[in-house]
């Protein structure tokens, strides 16, 4: 279950908190973006970079103890030296880049997310009804390409699936559409310190334990139908 699926079913979690440690209070549009399409039983879904990780996390546990051919990239702020089994390594600017080249269990994957829950999951594999890609490398803040239409090319994570669970999570309005292009827009209207910390220094502990409240506007066009829905959320 992906975290824009979480908000609109009122189950926020710990994954759906670490989505919205970053943001301030304001509008913040062209968010979660979605493409995608469904023929027969197989849907194809390309979305940013914001839901790579759940990807990650989703279909691990569908790959579970069996091992698969992984390759693509763990990216983090922090020295995974001696932590990971990493082929390469490069960095820039303080990001660093840990190359993955090697087979992997589902636990082993998940394992790693629940060890570094902050650094992103740049990681491509198959399990018996999926196929995921995503670019190996650090993503980038969305910027619509044209000022006036907003127009984005949705290509950071690529989705190939049969598995209905996947494609109903992201395209939820309509079960039996042909193709689908969603936005988000988050409006986060306040942030509420937790009482433990309102005197605290540490700004960092405070921005990432923080909730974030408002609402999230989801814009969807489904086989050329416009729909437009709101929910608030707290995460």
């Amino acid at each position: 279950m992906n975290f824009i699926e979480k908000i609109f079913l009122n189950k926020s979690d710990s994954l759906v908190h670490l989505q919205f440690q970053k943001y301030s209070r304001g509008t913040f549009p062209y968010k979660a973006l979605i493409s995608a399409k469904k023929i027969r039983n197989k849907y194809t879904i390309f979305t940013d970079a914001e839901f790579a990780n759940e990807l990650v996390r989703e279909n691990a546990v569908k790959l579970g103890e069996k091992k698969t051919k992984i390759t693509g990239s763990v990216i983090s702020t922090s020295d995974l030296t001696g932590k990971l089994d990493f082929k390469t390594k490069k960095q820039f600017q303080g990001v660093k880049n840990y190359s993955i080249d090697k087979d992997m269990s589902g636990e082993e994957i998940l394992k790693l997310l629940n060890e570094f829950p902050k650094a992103f999951f740049a990681l491509s594999f198959k399990t018996d009804d999926t196929e995921l890609k995503i670019k190996p490398k650090a993503p980038k803040s969305g910027k619509p390409k044209n000022k006036e239409d907003g127009e984005q090319k949705v290509n950071f994570c690529k989705v190939i699936t049969t598995d209905a669970a996947i494609g109903k999570g992201f395209v939820f309005e309509k079960e039996d559409f042909k193709k689908a292009d969603i936005k988000h827009t988050y409006v986060i209207e306040s942030i509420e310190v937790p009482e433990s910390l309102k005197k605290s220094e540490d700004f960092l502990l405070v921005r990432e334990e923080s909730k974030r409240k408002g609402k999230i506007i989801r814009e969807a066009n489904i086989d050329g139908e416009k729909m437009k829905k709101e929910v608030n959320f707290e995460a």
